[in-house]
């Protein structure tokens, strides 16, 4: 028996920066979690995936990552998309300075 799906965000590593980026809603990518599309359904997170497995030439690693509905947007679920979120860690800079999911 299959689990059910669970709500996702699509997400993967500027290519040139490096940093962590999620997949908005309106096919723009962001290095703030909040402002990913929160994918609630199995079928449209593959094509959302595809589409962002496409874009080579802006992201590398792509993937369907957990998350959940927060106050101000997706949230992640796990604490290695939490570590993401934060930013490179040699320095506190971009989105480090925030600190939101310390």
């Amino acid at each position: 028996m299959s689990r059910a799906f669970t709500p996702k965000v699509v997400t993967g590593n500027a290519l040139i920066e490096g940093d962590a980026v999620w997949l908005t809603a309106d096919d723009r990518w962001t290095r703030r979690i909040e402002e990913a599309e929160l994918i609630e359904d199995e079928a449209h997170g593959q094509v959302r995936l595809l589409f962002g497995d496409s874009q080579t030439d802006v992201v590398v690693g792509v993937y369907l990552a957990d998350a959940k509905a927060g106050q101000d947007g997706p949230e992640p679920v796990h604490f290695r998309e939490a570590f993401r979120t934060r930013g490179p860690s040699n320095y506190a800079h971009g989105k480090k300075v925030d600190q939101k999911y310390v």
